[in-house]
Order: C-alpha cells, then structure tokens, then sequence
C-alpha cells in the first residue's frame, strides 16, 4: 500500500510539472503515445512524459503483482485450513485404533475366521447343488429308462401291424406311434377306417395301464393342396385346407381313443400340422406317403424333473 500511495503522488509531481511548463494538454497516462508531439513541449517536458509514462507501466506492474499475492494468500489459507482438517481427521482416526486395541494378529485372525465362514458356506451351497444334479440325473434317466420300457410296450401291442402301417420310436424321452393315412384313412377322408380303429384299440390297452402319461394326437398331410369334401357322420363338412383337414383327422382319432375305448378325454390333446412337419420328401411318391401321417406322442408326466431343475 506505501508503494502504491508513494507511486501516486510521484505521478501527482509530475504532471503538476507538466502542467506548469506548458500551457498545452498532455495525453493521460496509459493512453497511447502519440506519433507527433506539440511543437510547443520543451525537452524537459518530453523527459518528464517520458519519465512518467515509465512510473505508469510500473505503478500498473506493481498493483498486478499485490493482486495475484492477494489470490495466493487466500488459496494457502484455503489449502491451511484444509490440510488442519485433515491432520484433525488422521488424529481421530489413529486414536480410534488405538483404542480398538487389536493387535496385527488378532486382525488377521479375525479375518480368517470370516473368510474360512464363507468357504464353509459356498461348499455347503456347492454340496447341495450337486446333490440336486445327482437327483436331475437320476430322473432323467428314470425317465429314460420309462420310455425304453413304453416304447417296448407299444411295439409289443402293436407287432400285427407293418412297418408301412405304423411305427414307434422314442425321441427327447417321448413315445411316438406315427399310423399312416394307409391305416387309418381313405384318401381326402377323415373317418378312421376299421383297421385304424384296431390299432388304436390295442394302443388304447397299453395307454390304460399308464395313467401318468400326456397324449397328444397330431394330424399331418403332404403338400398336395385338398380338393376333396370327407364325409363325417354321415354330414358333408367343408374342409378349405390341410390345416383343416389335418385338425379333422386328430380329433376323429381323439374320438376313437376316447368316445370308443375309453381313454380320459383330459389327458389327451388334438392338434393339426398340416404340411408343415414333413418326415419326407413331398417331391416324391414315397415321401408324400410317409408324410400323410397322424402321430400320437406319449409324453411321461415331468413334474418331478421340473421341480429339480427350478
């Protein structure tokens, strides 16, 4: 503050000076110096010009220095009284462990003891879970091993009829009995014949012992589009499709399971598949023929296993 007061009246003198030398106007301090100066200015007066325009450039120097010393100041009061919360903080927290009184060992004790709880833990859930796998495993194939033994069942009940009638084959732990529209069908009918209604008879015989099985009927046709109107019942039903004509065939051999050898309607389902599910190939006479199929799945009750697995 002394330099700035001693800097002003220093510049006060000067154009005092300047002002009793000449009786013509001097540009301000700071202001640019002109190109041209008064004929009317004095050497002297151009020394003190000169001499103040150099106090000036230093006055403005010096007040930038005490500002940017006034900014340190406070950011080292700033960083002061920060670095004396945390010296606070270091404090509180040493004299906490000195009072927790826990040595380095007892430390590491402690901390095994909890990680040793937490190995203990994730073996026991480990155990359970392969106890649970060994038990998914063990009905799995119990459940395979039921199939074998259906599908043996099946064949045995069904060994009068030829392989071009009907076959029986297990899949994904399921039973199917695939009967050809040759057995069990006029072409574009889907009244079941007599020789269908015999195997599904015998079919029915082996179902009536396993009361635990889902069955699930499915019709299936080539890719030849229907033209044919079948006769059900002694009334002309309209069938637009093999969708519709495939749905027609399943439910009337649901019909001939249920209404005529006594299954429970409950455990069984019809669908149709159309075309959609070829097991040959449609471009051929032979594969045409292994398609025009319905399909009767077996399915054991997997209640169990499901709860296994959830």
């Amino acid at each position: 503050m002394k330099l700035r007061v001693s800097a002003r009246l220093l510049l006060f003198i000067v154009i005092g000076s300047i002002f009793v030398t000449s009786c013509k106007s001097v540009y301000k301090c700071g202001d640019p110096v002109p190109e041209k100066t008064s004929k009317l200015w004095g050497k002297r007066l151009k020394e003190v010009v000169k001499e103040r325009d150099l106090l000036c450039q230093r006055i403005s120097a010096n007040e930038a220095t005490i500002d940017a010393l006034d900014s340190l100041s406070k950011t080292l009061t700033t960083e002061n009284d920060s670095l004396k919360a945390l010296i606070a903080q270091l404090g509180s927290d040493y004299n906490a462990l000195e009072n927790a009184k826990l040595s380095d060992a007892e430390r590491y004790d402690k901390a095994l003891s909890l990680k040793t709880a937490e190995i203990e833990k994730k073996e026991a859930e480990l155990a359970a879970r392969e106890k649970s796998l060994a038990e998914l495993r063990a009905a799995l194939a119990a459940k395979d091993s039921q199939a074998i033994a259906l599908r043996k069942s099946v064949k045995d009940a069904l060994m009068g009829f030829s392989d071009d009638e009907l076959t029986v084959e297990s899949r994904d732990g399921r039973v199917y009995v695939s009967m050809s529209n040759k057995l069990l069908f006029a072409s574009g009918s889907a009244t079941v014949g007599e020789k269908g209604k015999e195997a599904l008879k015998q079919l029915s015989g082996v179902l009536a012992k396993r009361g635990e099985l889902d069955v699930t009927v499915e019709g299936h046709t080539d890719n030849d589009p229907f033209r044919v109107k079948p006769e059900i019942d002694g009334n002309l039903i309209t069938v637009r499709d093999n969708w519709d004509l495939s749905v027609m065939r399943a439910t009337s051999v649901v019909r001939v399971l249920t209404e005529e050898n006594g299954l429970d309607p409950k455990r069984v389902t019809a669908s149709g598949r159309g075309e959609y599910y070829p097991k040959g190939d449609n471009g051929t006479a032979e594969g045409k023929a292994m398609n025009r199929r319905t399909e009767i799945v077996l399915s054991p009750n997997l209640d169990e296993v499901m709860r296994l697995i959830n």
